[in-house]
């Protein structure tokens, strides 16, 4: 494992992070949920990144069962508030009342008395920037959260944020954007402006949920047992699933072949080719798939690689700053 400092803080974290926004809670049983927790950890993953909205609260649970007896100091935990959490008005959002309950029950739920960075999971247009962002400082100063983060926030937004962090005298160290080969939305507005502020990306679906490992085919169906496959697929991944995006796909095979890596280990060590990524985030069902996707870590990628990647998935790639998710 390869380690990498956030933002321009002191924080070291993991070059590859454990994430369990499909998983723990609802996709996987909580025995395999714990299994793959214990691969990461054997595999030298330190940085673990959750939601307190992941399986309406549960992923939260299990990931702070999971770690339990694990030595704290040699933990990252990460979680994040914003998407509703209960029925009230305000069970959701970047007011301070919802930014101070959450963090108090998310770390009951992680069994922690701290998260290393708690990030706003969305920018909120309803609420005034200052009030979140005082509220997030609050809670850095009583010793809840040791730096902030944010999550899909857009370029402005980011630096808008950081200008009040400064003011109040707290760190504003990471965005946690959408990153793939094919999905690219950050590179021309978010990752310069996220540079000259002091933040670092940790990025999320750098698979394109699953789609670069390549076992999604043009013009066949998904099995059933795939996340394809699945009758509650949304959006952002039906996306991807085109014939076009997915032919592409498999025309990055036999790059992945002639340096000796797997289709997941090339689309993981790609983003981790981009110097503004500190983490990139995998998931995992099965501890086999933490084995593979940590292979990545510390794989170089030479310029005349990129370049082949760039050939191959030509028109396919979405640039569109615009994109960045809002929902």
């Amino acid at each position: 494992m390869e380690y990498r400092r956030l933002g321009r803080s002191g924080l070291t974290i993991s070059e590859i992070a454990y994430g369990n926004w499909l998983t723990h809670g609802s996709q996987v049983e909580e025995d395999a949920a714990h299994a793959c927790v214990s691969a990461a950890l054997d595999a030298g993953i330190t940085t673990f990144d959750t939601a307190d909205v992941y399986a309406q609260t549960k992923a939260e649970s299990v990931l702070g069962r999971a770690l339990a007896g694990q030595r704290r100091e040699g933990l990252e935990i990460f979680t994040k508030v914003y998407w509703p959490t209960g029925p009230g008005p305000n069970d959701r959002g970047l007011s301070r009342k919802h930014i101070i309950e959450s963090c108090n029950a998310s770390l009951k739920r992680l069994q922690t008395d701290y998260v290393d960075l708690y990030q706003a999971h969305r920018y909120d247009e309803t609420v005034p920037l200052e009030e979140t962002m005082t509220a997030f400082a609050d809670l850095v100063r009583q010793g809840k959260a040791l730096y902030i983060g944010v999550s899909e926030w857009r370029a402005d937004e980011i630096a808008a944020g950081a200008a009040l962090a400064r003011d109040l005298g707290i760190q504003l160290i990471s965005n946690q954007p959408q990153y793939s080969m094919l999905w690219r939305v950050i590179e021309s507005e978010v990752v310069p402006t996220s540079e000259k502020e002091g933040l670092s990306q940790i990025v999320w679906s750098p698979l394109a949920q699953g789609v670069l490992t390549g076992k999604y085919k043009p013009g066949e169906q998904p099995g059933a047992d795939t996340r394809a496959g699945h009758a509650s697929v949304g959006g952002s991944m039906q996306g991807f699933l085109t014939d076009e995006i997915l032919g592409a796909v498999q025309n990055l095979r036999p790059i992945a072949d002639d340096l000796g890596l797997s289709m997941a280990q090339l689309a993981v060590a790609w983003v981790l080719q981009n110097p503004n990524v500190a983490a990139a985030i995998i998931g995992a069902s099965r501890p086999e798939q933490v084995h593979d996707n940590v292979k990545a870590a510390g794989v170089k990628l030479d310029d005349d690689v990129l370049k082949k990647i760039d050939e191959v998935l030509g028109d396919v790639v979405e640039r569109d700053a615009s994109k960045t998710q809002r929902g």
